[in-house]
């Protein structure tokens, strides 16, 4: 290897790296402003944006800014293809806290758990003012998610044993008191 092969190797290397950097900008959702990161990834910065719905998000994304925003929710799956997302700045939104957000929520608790707890709801009165961390499955909804009813609730079948018995007991009672009636005659 010569020293002028040497000295080419870096600036191929330096170059493919801006050709990379590049690409992954060019992709950057109109109302927000992306940079790329040391860490091969990207900053997409839509903080302030007047956002009132989440933007197609750069695959390469690794921190994304969406506080100071107009966001009630976010869709299913809206982060799935974000492999490299590690920091994410939701706050500042009027967050609606239904059913709507249950994919947030957990999708905050598998990756970033503490965020949970700035994610702050402005409706419904049931959640006002709330971390989205501290509210209970039936606080955000019953999201349609229940099993159809069935002819025999869980504890039905308690009830017949218990009814069961309790005729069994009558029936012996009753034959107890015609076995007495008979003696005394």
């Amino acid at each position: 290897m010569t020293l002028q092969t040497t000295y080419l190797m870096p600036a191929w290397g330096l170059l493919f790296l801006l050709w990379a950097v590049a690409q992954a900008t060019q992709s950057c959702p109109a109302p927000c402003t992306c940079q790329a990161l040391e860490t091969m990834g990207l900053r997409v910065d839509c903080e302030g944006r007047g956002l009132t719905a989440l933007p197609a998000l750069p695959v390469h994304t690794r921190q994304l800014l969406l506080a100071n925003n107009s966001l009630h929710s976010v869709p299913p799956g809206a982060f799935d293809h974000l492999p490299q997302l590690w920091s994410l700045d939701m706050t500042q939104n009027p967050w609606h806290c239904d059913c709507s957000l249950t994919y947030l929520r957990l999708w905050l608790e598998d990756h970033m758990p503490e965020t949970l707890q700035h994610i702050h709801c402005a409706s419904p009165n049931l959640a006002t003012l709330r971390p989205l961390g501290q509210l209970t499955g039936y606080e955000l909804g019953n999201c349609g998610w229940q099993l159809p009813a069935s002819w025999a609730y869980p504890g039905m079948w308690w009830d017949v044993a218990l009814l069961a018995v309790a005729l069994l007991g009558l029936a012996l009672l009753a034959g107890l008191l015609c076995a007495f009636l008979e003696s005394m005659d």
